[in-house]
């Protein structure tokens, strides 16, 4: 991708000095950083336009309802929804997949069934199910291969005509594999099963068109894709909207109110009750637009180049193991790894030294930890406003840790 330091211009915490070095920021899977597009959209909404929405008629109100509603049709457009109504603000991915085990499948629970997810799930498509399994219904885990993919074979064989619900990451937040979701959305569909898919990795990274993937429900995050903290969206679609019971109750998700009864509003926003994130849903429709106008395919294509430098240059350093796929085509821009004898923490806190700012710990996947036979990694996340010369200084960052701990 051309222009990347013009790019990165456009992202004030990168002009910042840490620790008296230029920052290369190497965190992305955990959070991104935010161009100033989107900052000036939050501010210029909370300067001109700040008021509560679909409440009042003065001008403030229907400006503010305005934005809201346009971020909605412009996530819509990202994804490539049937409508608008598809979209429901949360707060981020873990809400929205909360929605769906509080709304869809806990009421089912009583009645037994099956729920499917995999080993290399984050925490927010584990915990959820756990939940709903307490209540009734079974959960099993499909395994991975030797390659660092879902074991498809193996899941086919998992799913029954009594699975309420099979759900994947679309790309690992620790191994960086994408999935073929496609292939698993036809062995949930061919069995009656709804798909869910965690995209809180994917969306931000490379097209994802959710008519393509057949897919029931789809979660991310805006923090992760240039935007606020605070937004992020559930897509499901319209026919499981409406059958649907609201996650949360109070003003706004509703059409009328007695001492007696309540009318739930339509669909999306029986199901985001209170007020809203406008400021999110502003900064969330800014940042879409920048992702828009350099072209999700670009950025998948430039992740690919910095994904297949990154696995070049770790396959030359001695005494330290990765983690996912060795082909930069079926992963996303994340390495995790460890350097023998010393602890990721370690890692980190002296890579961070070096002014690099990369990720330690379980990583919200501690099964996945037990299944790779670790405690813990060190991980580099990459994004659009990283480039080559940032792959170097980390790895002349774990030379200088080896160096530190005699490795």
């Amino acid at each position: 991708m051309k222009g990347i330091e013009k790019l990165k211009k456009d992202f004030p915490i990168l002009k910042r000095k840490i620790n008296g070095k230029n920052l290369v920021y190497l965190d992305s899977a955990a959070t991104s950083q935010k161009p100033v597009q989107v900052i000036k959209a939050i501010k210029d909404y909370y300067e001109n336009s700040n008021a509560n929405v679909s409440r009042s008629v003065h001008k403030l109100g229907e400006e503010a309802t305005e934005a809201y509603e346009n971020a909605r049709k412009t996530v819509a457009g990202l994804i490539n929804a049937n409508s608008e109504k598809e979209i429901v603000f949360v707060r981020n991915a873990t809400e929205g997949i909360n929605l769906v085990a509080y709304s869809y499948l806990l009421p089912l629970a009583p009645s037994g069934g099956k729920i499917i997810s995999t080993v290399m799930e984050h925490h927010s498509n584990i915990v959820p199910w756990q939940f709903i399994n307490s209540h009734g219904m079974d959960l099993e885990f499909a395994d991975i291969t030797k390659n660092f993919g879902i074991n498809l074979k193996k899941l086919n064989g998992m799913v029954s005509k009594g699975t309420k619900l099979v759900t994947t990451t679309h790309a690992s937040n620790v191994l960086g594999t994408i999935n073929e979701v496609d292939k698993i959305s036809k062995i949930a569909h061919d069995n009656g099963s709804l798909f869910l898919v965690d995209a809180a990795q994917s969306v931000p990274h490379m097209p994802v068109d959710v008519q393509k993937l057949d897919c029931d429900f789809l979660a991310f995050s805006g923090h992760k894709m240039l935007g606020p903290t605070g937004i992020g969206v559930l897509y499901a679609k319209e026919e499981h909207l409406e059958s649907m019971k609201p996650f949360m109750y109070g003003g706004d998700m509703i059409k009328t109110v007695t001492l007696e009864n309540t009318n739930f509003n339509d669909i999306p926003w029986k199901f985001e009750a209170g007020t809203p994130n406008v400021a999110g849903a502003v900064g969330l429709n800014a940042a879409v637009n920048y992702l828009k106008k350099i072209g999700l395919d670009k950025i998948r294509k430039h992740e690919i180049v910095l994904t297949k430098h990154a696995l070049n240059e770790f396959s030359k350093l001695d005494n330290v193991s990765t983690y996912g796929p060795q082909d930069e085509n079926k992963k996303g821009c994340v390495i995790s790894f460890n350097v023998k004898g010393v602890h990721p923490h370690d890692v980190a806190s002296l890579l961070d030294r070096e002014g690099i700012a990369t990720r330690s710990g379980h990583a919200c996947a501690q099964p996945l930890m037990k299944r790779l036979g670790v405690k813990a990694v060190a991980r580099a996340s990459g994004y659009i406003y990283n480039d080559k010369g940032d792959i170097d200084s980390l790895i002349d960052g774990i030379n200088k840790v080896k160096k530190t701990f005699g490795v």
